[in-house]
């Protein structure tokens, strides 16, 4: 991260707390923000592990609330006890549901639970796929809130429930006693109209969708309490300190913070996930889009997020848990002296969704498909970058072409900036140059709109000048033979 630690601040810069929840890990981030000035300190970083429990797997929703109460007391200590905001982002489609005492019922069930198997054709069954795009503009994901709601049903829990909140807006009413739903991440559920940004009443009733379990949509940058006197105690804070509704969906956040200079661009958020699309003024909610698995989530200012979902660096990092998580910079290296294109899977096949024996996993898709099996570490880090940079330049060309939507360069945002062979990669794939960076876009998004608040910076162009001024940029240009690549596309997309 950028910037040291600092213990004041001058009249014109404010301090806040960025709470960045990830699939694998939370933290706190301190955001210094000025004039023509962004500044990051990490301020405390802890685990996110969901647990497998008889019922399935769940969510360690009170270990994240515990990290999170942490962070807060570490990011005090980095300005002598005083916060200008706190803002909360995270993974998206996931919920705790509330008592009518606003008690939760139980741990929040995890994405990757299997008790979504079958529900979309359920769901299709009063709402036919394509009228359920048409709606919602909402891509095709077994784990989409609207499927967890309806295998939810069932169960003692709903039965009892009088509220839904998702993790960001849980969390933000355990530290504020108010609830809301943050738009960006509402948008996720299945039961928003991106085109009037509002919930779908009309869908809601034909699926039997109480949306009253809902709390009232917040806007991102709208007041969303204030910390408890209890939390200020806890954490060290003198108050009042208020917390402010962000892009609480983690994506929201970052595709806010992509350094874009122009119009023409297309983005990556990696991590765990690769998020791969362009920024719309509207959606785009034709067939054609539909087949294509594109989704239409709600962004800053009246924004689209057009993407489509791509397994991402999960299947690296179950490989990694499955070899007893080796040194990642050596084996990269290793990696980069692999021949390209060898072998490549299918990054968004549904077989590498849940967790365990990732390596076996992606061994059996190559036999099956009759291309070389890697045999090595190092072969199967290859062949892993080499598939996502080819499902990144897929996501682009289709994105481009469905929102006929020129793209001039690409930029990936995120945690899988650091891997400078999967950048490198994905600028070959896609034949573009990719400009890399920031690292901490889901910070830096999420403390950018808490700083709009105070009229530190403007809308979302402002936003991104400051980041191009203040933030460590790296460019890829496209190298090697394209032909290759367009060979190894037409390879897969013969499968």
């Amino acid at each position: 991260m950028s910037g040291p630690a600092r213990t004041a601040t001058t009249d014109t810069t404010k301090v806040y707390a960025a709470v960045d929840l990830g699939a694998s890990s939370g933290r706190v981030v301190v955001g210094r923000v000025g004039p023509d000035s962004l500044e990051l300190a990490e301020a405390h970083r802890f685990p996110n592990r969901p647990v497998r429990v008889p019922e399935g797997l769940r969510w360690d929703v009170l270990g994240l609330y515990a990290g999170v109460l942490d962070g807060l007391r570490a990011a005090g200590a980095h300005c002598g006890g005083r916060l200008d905001s706190v803002g909360i982002d995270s993974w998206a489609v996931d919920y705790g549901l509330l008592d009518a005492d606003g008690a939760l019922l139980g741990n929040p069930v995890h994405y990757r639970d299997a008790r979504t198997e079958g529900v979309a054709e359920k769901v299709w069954s009063s709402v036919p796929p394509a009228e359920l795009y048409a709606a919602t503009g909402l891509q095709y994901a077994p784990f989409n809130t609207l499927y967890q709601l309806t295998a939810d049903r069932a169960s003692a829990q709903f039965a009892s429930a009088k509220r839904l909140l998702l993790i960001p807006d849980l969390l933000a009413y355990w530290l504020t006693g108010e609830q809301g739903t943050e738009l960006t991440n509402a948008s996720t559920t299945q039961l928003v109209d991106p085109r009037t940004r509002e919930w779908s009443h009309g869908l809601a009733a034909r699926l039997g969708v109480d949306l009253s379990l809902f709390a009232p949509l917040r806007q991102p940058g709208d007041p969303a309490g204030l910390l408890r006197p209890e939390v200020l105690e806890e954490a060290g804070l003198s108050g009042p300190v208020p917390v402010t509704a962000v892009g609480s969906h983690d994506t929201a956040s970052a595709v806010a913070a992509v350094p874009a200079t122009g119009e023409r661009f297309a983005y990556i958020c990696t991590g765990t996930w690769s998020l791969a699309g362009l920024e719309l003024d509207a959606p785009v909610l034709t067939e054609e889009s539909r087949a294509a698995n594109f989704t239409n989530e709600l962004g800053l200012d009246g924004t689209v997020r057009y993407l489509r979902n791509i397994m991402g660096l999960w299947l690296l990092q179950e490989c990694l848990r499955a070899w007893g998580d080796p040194d990642l910079g050596e084996l990269l290296r290793e990696a980069a002296g692999v021949p390209a294109l060898r072998s490549v899977v299918d990054a968004g096949d549904a077989v590498f969704l849940a967790p365990g024996r990732m390596p076996q996993r992606i061994v059996t898709a190559c036999r099956d498909s009759g291309q070389p099996v890697p045999a090595s570490r190092a072969e199967i880090t290859r062949c892993i970058l080499d598939s996502l940079a080819l499902a990144h330049r897929r996501a682009v060309e289709d994105a481009r072409d469905l929102a006929d939507h020129p793209v001039d360069v690409v930029h990936i945002v995120g945690g899988g900036a650091r891997n400078a062979l999967l950048c490198q990669s994905t600028a070959d794939a896609c034949g573009l140059p990719v400009v890399v960076g920031p690292t901490e876009a889901a910070a830096l998004g999420n403390v950018l709109v808490q700083a709009r608040g105070h009229g530190l910076v403007g809308d979302l162009a402002d936003m991104r000048r400051l980041l191009v001024r203040t933030q460590p940029l790296t460019r890829y240009e496209p190298r090697g033979d394209p032909a290759r690549w367009r060979e190894a596309a037409a390879r897969l997309a013969a499968r």
